[in-house]
């Protein structure tokens, strides 16, 4: 006879392979199996993690999933079709010290494996984003965190300015992938001593937990983590894009209308998984992998490699419920292994031979 089929609520999905004239279990295990269902309903896993361990007000996540800037825009946009409250936290669109139209089109184009994008930061600007988007925030059961971006490390300070003291507002991430015009267009994020100036200069500043996101366009990861932690970071999110390009061979020009954009999606996730487990090598503070994460496997990987939560990207534009669905992936991953506490997982492949 034909073997039944895979149904995780059946009482034989023990083994999906067997014979359906087969015996089966005794009762014994039947019921084990019951209590074992009923007690993780009753006993579900502490999802719970902790961003920022060495700030003062700390900046504690009801679970490890989160959705990455540029997104979800400034998050009501999101919650028109996905429920963001059960997310671990948002993280709003690049913000900047004046309003900012962005780059000329075309900005996106889909490449085998991800996506480039050249959109140009176009944001409202910290003062609208204040005015408009902030008292939304307030009566929200998720964090959200406030991307900031700026082209010299003045504009950097004055936009975290801006936000401190607003409410609403649990947290800052510094984009720091963007081009210093004072140092004549290089990034921020590619040089230690840059990157730890501008971290400095943000944190002292501001009273909210800081994360500084890192570009992967570098030679040595562990340099950049290791300065913007020494310059007071509370935690790292890693990675940002690739650079990238991509070439329209019939009209024998480039894609995107800025030339070189930016590469997300599953392409890059290999890259940004080994970037985090070598950072997780040599810093103290929490690390949010970033990088093509598309389903609760992807994001268990990230979170073994060492990072306390994970931002989701490029997977969301073509899922909007992806971010739960991986939720849902890792709280089930937890149950079936009988792991209690999601901080059980992080870092565990480091330690292994």
């Amino acid at each position: 006879m034909r073997a039944e089929t895979c149904d995780g609520d059946s009482p034989h999905s023990f083994d999906c392979a067997q014979d359906s004239s087969g015996p089966l279990p005794p009762v014994p295990f039947l019921l084990s199996r019951a209590v074992i269902k009923f007690w993780a309903m009753r006993n579900p896993p502490d999802l719970r993690v902790q961003l920022a361990p060495r700030h003062p007000r700390g900046l504690i996540l009801a679970n490890p999933v989160m959705i990455a800037a540029g997104i979800a825009g400034y998050g009501s946009e999101y919650g028109e079709i996905a429920d963001i409250q059960k997310l671990g936290a948002i993280v709003c669109k690049g913000t900047t010290l004046v309003p900012r139209e962005g780059n000329i089109q075309p900005r996106l184009v889909e490449t085998a494996g991800g996506l480039l994008n050249s959109v140009g930061l176009e944001n409202i600007g910290v003062d609208a984003l204040i005015r408009e988007k902030a008292p939304l925030w307030t009566n929200w059961q998720v964090p959200v965190i406030v991307n900031v971006a700026g082209e010299t490390i003045n504009e950097y300070v004055a936009v975290a300015s801006k936000l401190e003291g607003v409410a609403g507002i649990s947290g800052i991430e510094l984009n720091i992938s963007c081009p210093n015009v004072s140092a004549g267009g290089m990034e921020f994020g590619v040089d230690p001593e840059l990157a730890a100036r501008v971290t400095s200069a943000v944190k002292s500043v501001t009273s909210l937990p800081l994360i500084v996101k890192l570009s992967p366009n570098v030679t040595d990861i562990k340099e950049i983590a290791l300065a913007v932690e020494g310059a007071g970071a509370d935690a790292i999110s890693l990675i940002n894009t690739l650079r990238g390009m991509a070439i329209d061979i019939d009209q024998r020009k480039p894609c995107l209308g800025n030339v070189v954009g930016g590469l997300s999606g599953p392409a890059i996730k290999p890259v940004a998984l080994c970037m985090v487990f070598e950072a997780a090598r040599v810093v103290r503070i929490p690390l949010l992998g970033c990088g093509g994460i598309a389903c609760a496997e992807d994001a268990l990987e990230f979170i073994m490699a060492g990072a306390t939560a994970v931002q989701i990207g490029t997977a969301a534009l073509t899922n909007p419920h992806i971010c739960l669905t991986t939720l849902e992936g890792i709280e089930r991953f937890m149950l079936d292994r009988e792991v209690e506490n999601v901080v059980e997982l992080i870092g565990v492949a480091r330690h292994k031979p």
